[in-house]
Order: C-alpha cells, then sequence, then structure tokens
C-alpha cells in the first residue's frame, strides 16, 4: 500500500512539475533559449515530461526557410555598339534589375534627377557627353518606361541595355 501511494505521489509531483514547466514556457517573450543539459539518462522520466519536452522545443530549420529572401531570375542582355550580344542568366535577391545588376558588377553609373545614369554595362563605356551614345533600356524588347534602379524583377524576363 505504501508503495502504490509513494508511486502516487511521485506521479503528482512529476505532473505538477511538468506544468510548472510548461506554463513558464507559455509564459516566455517569444525570444528562442536553447540550453541543454545533460543527465546520465536519454529518456525522460514519464510521458508528460516527453509531451513536454518535444513541444518546447523550437523548429528552427522551418523558420529559418520560412525567412529567406527567394531568390529571382531573369535574363540580361547586352548590345554593343556594334550589334554584339552578350547574355547573362541572373539569379538574385534584390528587389530591383537594377540592385541586381549592381550586384553583379555588370552596370556602373551616376546617381541623376531621374536616377542611376548607367554609363558602363559589361565594362563597355558609352557617356553621351564624350561619346555621344548612351545606354538605353530595354524590358521584353520595349523601351523601359522605367528606369533600371525602379524596374523590380518580374521572373523569367528579358531586360537588355543598348548603345544608341
Amino acid at each position: 500500500m505504501k508503495k502504490h501511494l509513494l508511486t502516487k505521489q511521485t506521479l503528482a509531483l512529476s505532473l505538477a512539475l511538468a506544468l510548472a514547466l510548461g506554463t513558464t514556457a507559455c509564459g516566455s517573450n517569444g525570444t528562442a533559449n536553447n540550453t541543454t543539459s545533460q543527465s546520465g539518462s536519454t529518456a525522460p522520466s514519464s510521458a508528460v515530461e516527453a509531451s513536454i519536452s518535444e513541444s518546447s522545443i523550437p523548429d528552427t530549420a522551418t523558420a529559418s526557410v520560412e525567412n529567406e529572401i527567394p531568390m529571382k531570375t531573369f535574363t540580361f542582355t547586352v548590345v554593343d555598339g556594334e550589334g554584339n550580344e552578350t547574355v547573362f542568366d541572373i539569379e538574385s535577391d534584390k528587389e530591383t534589375v537594377g540592385e541586381a545588376l549592381l550586384e553583379q558588377g555588370l552596370i556602373e553609373g551616376e546617381e541623376g534627377q531621374y536616377g542611376l545614369y548607367v554609363k558602363t554595362v559589361n565594362g563597355i563605356i558609352a557617356d553621351y557627353e564624350t561619346t555621344g551614345t548612351y545606354w538605353a533600356f530595354y524590358i521584353n524588347g520595349e523601351y523601359g518606361t522605367t528606369g533600371v534602379d525602379m524596374t523590380p524583377i518580374t521572373e523569367g524576363e528579358n531586360y537588355s541595355f543598348k548603345v544608341e
């Protein structure tokens, strides 16, 4: 009889401890706290503790995937003054075409009153003040109505610069 009473008391104490830990975990301020303690045993002493242990472990693998910025891909074509084309497949996590091309080192320019004034593309200079030519920005073969630095990347589009 004493053994049965002792088992009930141990179970009640374990349950109370588990509830106290669960209440404390639910009252956290949202910050992750990954601490590990080692004891002689790797298995929890009761099913209640096992349930709490498993549910209180943050799922960091899922959280990191959800926070990743999706990569966008597009084709970028450079047409020089002689009509030679060079095609690049670009993959970037940037928001605009200009940001992606600057990051890749494919364009250079100066900030002007209308945004980025591109003077160099793929190492080729076209500066109206010195060469009488400029880089025209095209989106899917149509003259761009926005500047390269204001054009959001659309997956699969073809953006190009042509010397004119």
